[in-house]
């Protein structure tokens, strides 16, 4: 079977995952963007499916047309949300929905272009992780979720690697978003905080993490799997003291 250039993105329509759908183009990739909403704007190259991720019908509705059409053996597993709370405040609805989207919907997608990587013989399987998943406070479910998504990394790693198939996961920072910037404005002390903590002295941008994952998707990256990649600026190994 013939490679495609074609990258199955999730959330891929804000945020994050709207830098690594832009990457991914810019290397010469086909994107298909799963996601609630739709993107602002369509990118060339880029076809979008709408789709509620948590919906586990809908998946294997969808996935099963998509690969008939043409295999998918590209998957990025963007698509996440936190419901912060104390350990005391988290509820079981919490607990369901964040699960849901953050580590069940990745793992359905898997089961879902397996058959089309071990056909191809070859695969990447990228998720986004997060620093979280280390510890942090008021993220019972959330870091839960993500620590799951580095557990399941590391054991499809092992799974998958006759079959050409690479899997890792990026576990990113402090990210400067439209989400993270609503809530950290900049020039706000808790921000300037922030920044002062990395050791490189700067936030995050989206395309650092679509850098890191465009090194993962590429032909030759075929010798790295089962690894967590921290795009932090450093905090995973400490944090700066200097101001």
């Amino acid at each position: 079977m013939n490679i495609n250039n074609l990258v199955l993105i999730t959330g891929a329509s804000q945020g994050i995952g709207r830098a690594i759908a832009t990457r991914a183009i810019e290397d010469g990739y086909r994107v298909i963007n799963l996601d609630k909403k739709p993107p602002t704007t369509l990118l060339k190259d880029e076809i979008f499916h709408p789709i509620d991720l948590t919906d586990v019908h809908a998946i294997h509705e969808l996935i099963p047309t998509l690969v008939k059409h043409e295999p998918i053996v590209r998957l990025v597993n963007n698509a996440g949300f936190i419901r912060p709370a104390a350990l005391e405040e988290t509820t079981v609805d919490d607990f369901d929905a964040v699960m849901a989207l953050n580590l069940r919907a990745p793992m359905l997608l898997a089961q879902q272009l397996l058959p089309s990587m071990r056909e191809a013989k070859f695969g990447r399987i990228i998720s986004i992780a997060s620093r979280a998943a280390l510890g942090k406070e008021e993220r019972t479910v959330y870091a839960g979720s993500k620590a799951g998504l580095i557990g399941m990394t590391k054991t499809w790693a092992l799974e998958m690697a006759q079959y050409g198939i690479t899997v890792n996961a990026i576990g990113p920072g402090p990210i400067a978003t439209e989400l993270f910037t609503s809530g950290n404005p900049p020039g706000d002390p808790k921000t300037i905080k922030i920044v002062q903590s990395i050791p490189v002295k700067r936030m995050g941008q989206p395309e650092d993490v679509a850098h890191a994952v465009a090194s993962l998707l590429d032909d030759r990256a075929g010798f790295i799997t089962g690894q967590i990649h921290y795009v932090c600026g450093g905090m995973t190994v400490g944090l700066s003291n200097a101001s």
